[in-house]
């Protein structure tokens, strides 16, 4: 079983704030969810080894710019 934790970055200190499998919850959480929260970052667990850490942004200018990739992507595929 995966064991998700979201840990709250506030430029000094790292504290977790859920730990749990809902991965879709897990992911779902913004630096906003949280009192003077700077970042998120992800640690993925499973039988008892972290397998993955990665920052959880959500950025519009990161999403927009994954899309114009995504596009351009597409773009080349077709030609």
């Amino acid at each position: 079983m995966k064991i998700y934790v979201i840990l709250s970055f506030d430029g000094e200190t790292l504290e977790n704030v859920y730990v749990g499998p809902d991965e879709e919850k897990a992911l779902a959480f913004t630096p906003a969810d949280f009192e003077n929260c700077d970042a998120l970052f992800v640690e993925i667990w499973e039988d008892g080894e972290k397998t993955d850490d990665f920052r959880l942004v959500e950025d519009e200018e990161d999403e927009a710019e994954l899309d114009d990739l995504d596009d351009e992507e597409v773009g080349e595929e077709q030609h």
